[in-house]
């Protein structure tokens, strides 16, 4: 009997443990692994002896925390019937207590194997930042580099959805940021293992889910076994779907948790703690070759066929709302219904330990943490796109360049065009719509580019417009992405689902895509931050019936997912393309460089920077050479252009009048008079005007003399623009004037002539004048008259009937005024009657206003001549006039007039040439160097004067070299990434 209960014991030790191992299991069998997986998480490796099978239940669960198999239990089989021998109860006892001991120390080294290996696999768990990259800032740790997800995950994802984007030609993953060869790669336990229970569930529930949905449309006469079904295949898709978001929780952890430690790890590097310049990321490269390519495309009408993803949709569709999904940030001006996107945005993303943006052409760093940088930011963006669009017009080609950092953005070069439209509304141009329609072309007419198609999920899809304009750019869909927004919005209004279903399997529009997705970028509220509408998209999402009902895949939905596969299929193109692209720009440069050599075999390659630096320097030294004229020159020039500019004044105004007076007392005093006025009101005015004048004959001999065989004609229209434009901000002192006329009138006050050389410098001077007004006298009254006789005879020449007039009227004035030596200078009106009368005696009719002009030239010849023959006469009146005139009739108050004149002249040419060399030489040349400041940064106006094909020439050389050495940097940095 105690043998009976003994063996029971055994058994219910036996079962006890038995349920203990199934109970730890769970229901699920064990996943299919990697042969290396297998050899590092089972407990014994392949190559060591077989345990005996484990005892099996249902299903055996895996966990990163697997214990070691149990060992099964031997039972011995109990004999009815038997009879122990008591007498070897000794020898029994010693074997039994051996076999305790063999136990426990079995038990010992298992337990401290299983020890050590838990914290091994514990601690290679923990990122390794020694193998950091730094070279590559935005280098995004991969899971795939813990776990070997393989055919697996590829099978799983492609056999739900078909999506031909996440696979390249060969089968590889598509959340991969760089392409890697390593096949055989070491599975980690714990949180990264359980991605493998939950990717084998996920399969398997599917697996479930068709095969019960298969069984429940077998047949129509089992109704209450097919309701049954239903059930548990609603039970199952919920289950799946589960599985599902706590697969993507996962994932979303980690990848927190690895944005936390990139972000530590690159504000340490910030900080200098590795004392080490970092290089430029990779993306950041390739933005700066689109940069140079997009300027040198603009000025050269040339293409390149470099990848970037470009963004088209119809208006309001969510283009900019996408975009501002994937950029982690509310970045672009919006507006309800109104055309916002006016000219093509380039974003560039990149990872970077802050979340900034910053323009290319400027410094100044956007935080997109900040609300007042997000709107100063939005503000600056609609500031540049109204000053590319240009009056007349709605939109612009003109590309406006945008960088945005930022932890865990995906690294990619976006393109926001403007929004497609079927009717031009008010205040719109009138070409507006198929500006847009070439603009748009313009970009998806690159065979690389990346086409986002964006539609709106919540109107009719037969108003969609862009479909049919990327189904032309792209028939085949093989560089398209088409992305359905406002599926929320769609999911309320839209009467039947399977029509969403239909938009996303590509068999609702005529358009092929590589791959569908569906996104919610809000609820139709602007100030939403990102955060809250990435917690409503997931929310949504969890709880909709389009996941819920399979009419969706997990992976085709949210803009993270969407983020991952564009910059997957970018990085794609670039690949493929950019070599192809720099053998392209190798040939244009050597093509260039032949033109070169044959065209200017012994010039240098000077672009038109350098040029308008080396004209900059010329035009500076020229400027320069102003201050070294000597005084004399100044004093000379000045003193002559300003007799030229007041001598018709001086003699008409002040010296004839005068002297028509009786006596010298009224001479004396009506020149006072006329000198002071002409000194108050004109003369400083005048001065100033010539001064500046000679300035600007003297600059201008300076810029265009001739400089040899060193003189580049090229430069000519720069030196005139700077010249005028120099010229036109220059203006002369204020205070000038002031001063001046001070000088001016005490120099005009003084009458003392101290010495006889004086004197005869200004008989010298006024005979000098004299002879000059006489000599314009006769010619004018030659033209008035006609030639002489002389001439006539010698020359074949007549006279008009005007001028034979002229001539009898001058013959008939002479004779009066011969009469009458001392005959004033205007006519009376007897007079003038007398020699009408005269004239008609001998049949010529004249008018009395003819008869004034000739006598006003005719008297004006005699008096000149008088004064002439004055001034011969007072060359001896020094004497006189020492004695002030007393006791001789000779006067020479003319002469004193005329020395005053002189002297006047002397000194404001002194007095200019000081404020000359002093202040305005000096004034000018800082114009001069602001003129320079202003075209050099002004890359239109460069343009304008700097042209030829000698400079055409040199700035297609500068721009493809640039553009080759840009991008052999990028492959060189492409192919250390890979």
């Amino acid at each position: 009997m105690w043998r009976t209960r003994r063996a029971a014991g055994a058994c219910e030790v036996c079962r006890s443990f038995l349920s203990i191992s199934c109970a730890g299991r769970g229901p699920f069998s064990p996943p299919r692994l990697h042969l290396l997986s297998r050899s590092i998480h089972l407990p014994h490796p392949p190559t060591l002896r077989p345990l005996r099978p484990q005892l099996r239940a249902s299903s055996q669960p895996f966990s990163s925390l697997g214990h070691l198999p149990l060992r099964r239990w031997k039972l011995s089989p109990v004999r009815l019937n038997y009879q122990p021998r008591r007498h070897f109860w000794p020898a029994r006892l010693a074997a039994r207590l051996l076999r305790l001991r063999y136990l426990i120390l079995g038990s010992a080294v298992g337990g401290g194997y299983t020890a050590k290996k838990t914290f091994d696999q514990w601690k290679d768990m923990i990122p390794d930042l020694s193998d950091y990259k730094w070279i590559v800032p935005d280098f995004v740790w991969q899971l795939d580099e813990y776990i070997d997800l393989g055919h697996k995950l590829v099978s799983e994802v492609t056999g739900a959805s078909g999506l031909l984007l996440l696979l390249g030609s060969s089968g590889e993953t598509a959340f991969r940021a760089t392409d890697a060869s390593e096949s055989d790669r070491q599975f980690k336990k714990g949180l990264l293992g359980e991605l493998i229970i939950l990717q084998q569930q996920i399969q398997e529930h599917e697996e479930e889910a068709r095969r019960a949905a298969g069984q429940y449309n077998t047949g129509y006469s089992q109704q209450k076994r097919k309701v049954t079904d239903k059930e548990k295949v609603e039970q199952l898709q919920e289950e799946l779907l589960r599985t599902q978001l706590k697969y993507q929780r996962i994932l979303e952890r980690l990848e927190k948790e690895n944005k936390e430690l990139r972000k530590l790890v690159l504000q340490r590097d910030d900080k200098g703690i590795h004392h080490r310049n970092l290089k430029k990321s990779l993306i950041d490269m390739y933005s700066e070759v689109l940069d140079v390519l997009s300027d040198y495309d603009a000025s050269y009408n040339t293409q390149d066929h470099l990848p970037r993803v470009v963004v088209v949709g119809d208006q309001s569709a969510g283009k900019t709302s996408v975009l501002e999904m994937i950029a982690q940030a509310r970045i672009f001006p919006r507006g309800s219904g109104e055309m916002m996107t006016r000219s093509p945005v380039k974003v560039t993303l990149s990872e970077g330990p802050h979340h900034v943006a910053l323009f290319k052409d400027s410094s100044r760093e956007f935080d997109l943490t900040k609300e007042e940088d997000l709107a100063a930011l939005r503000r600056e963006i609609e500031l540049r796109m109204r000053k590319n669009v240009k009056e007349g017009y709605t939109v612009s080609p003109e590309t406006i360049s945008l960088n945005v950092k930022g932890p865990g953005l995906q690294r990619m070069v976006l393109v926001d065009l403007p929004g497609v439209i079927n009717t031009v509304t008010a205040g719109m141009a009138p070409d507006t719509k198929e500006t847009i329609f070439s603009i748009s072309k313009a970009y998806m007419q690159n065979p690389n580019a990346i086409i986002l198609c964006i539609q709106d999920g919540s109107v009719d899809a037969e108003r969609s417009i862009v479909t049919d304009l990327v189904s032309q750019m792209d028939p085949h869909g093989k560089r398209t992405i088409f992305v359905l927004t406002k599926v929320d919005l769609a999911e309320r209004n839209v009467a039947s689902p399977s029509r969403i279903q239909q938009i996303i399997e590509g068999k609702l529009f005529p358009m092929k895509a590589l791959g569908y997705f569906a996104v919610v970028t809000g609820k139709g509220n602007s100030s939403e931050s990102i955060e809250a509408i990435r917690d409503y998209e997931e929310e949504f999402f969890q709880n909709s019936k389009l996941l819920k009902t399979s009419m969706l895949k997990a992976h085709q939905v949210t803009t993270r997912n969407l983020s991952l596969a564009v910059s997957d299929c970018f990085w794609k193109m670039v690949r493929e393309s950019v070599e192809q692209q720099a053998d392209c720009f190798k040939a244009t440069r050597f093509n260039l460089e032949t033109e070169w050599k044959n065209n200017y075999p012994r010039l240098r390659e000077l672009d038109r920077n350098e040029l308008f630096e080396k004209a900059k320097n010329e035009i500076l030294d020229e400027v320069i050479s102003l201050s070294q004229v000597t005084p004399k020159h100044w004093e000379e020039i000045l003193q002559q252009m300003l007799w030229e500019r007041v001598s018709t004044h001086v003699i008409e105004n002040i010296y004839l009048p005068a002297a028509q007076t009786m006596n010298s007392g009224t001479f004396n005093t009506t020149v006072d008079i006329k000198l002071k006025q002409w000194t108050d009101k004109q003369l400083p005015t005048k001065a100033v005007e010539v001064a500046w004048e000679t300035l600007q004959e003297e600059f201008s001999r300076f810029m265009t003399e001739p400089k040899g065989k060193e003189h580049d004609d090229i430069f000519d229209k720069l030196k005139q623009a700077v010249k005028e434009e120099s010229i036109k901000r220059h203006k002369w002192n204020d205070f000038a004037e002031d001063s001046l006329r001070v000088i001016q009138h005490n120099a005009l006050e003084d009458r003392s002539i101290t010495d006889k050389q004086q004197w005869d410098a200004a008989i010298y001077f006024m005979e000098e004048a004299l002879r000059g007004r006489l000599k314009d006298t006769e010619t004018v009254l030659e033209n008035m008259v006609g030639p002489d006789w002389k001439k006539r005879w010698v020359h074949w020449m007549g006279r008009t009937h005007e001028q034979s007039v002229h001539n009898e009227t001058k013959n008939e004035l002479e004779r009066m005024l011969k009469c009458n030596e001392e005959h004033p200078a205007y006519l009376a009106s007897d007079e003038i009657t007398t020699v009408r009368k005269n004239l008609e005696s001998r049949g010529v009719e004249v008018d009395p206003s003819l008869i004034k002009d000739t006598w006003h030239q005719v008297y004006r010849r005699h008096f000149l001549k008088t004064a002439l023959t004055h001034c011969n006469l007072c060359r001896r009146g020094f004497y006189y006039y020492q004695r002030h005139f007393v006791d001789s009739e000779l006067e020479c108050n003319d002469v004193v007039l005329f020395w005053r004149i002189q002297r006047m002249l002397a000194i404001t040419a002194n007095t200019l040439r000081q404020q000359l060399t002093n202040t305005e030489v000096r004034r000018l040349e800082k114009n001069v160097k602001e003129v320079l400041e202003d075209f050099a940064e002004d890359g239109d106006k460069k343009v304008k004067l700097l042209t030829g094909k000698r400079v055409q020439l040199a700035e297609d050389l500068k721009k493809v070299r640039e553009i080759q050495e840009k991008l052999d940097a990028f492959i060189e940095a492409l192919h250390q990434e890979k």
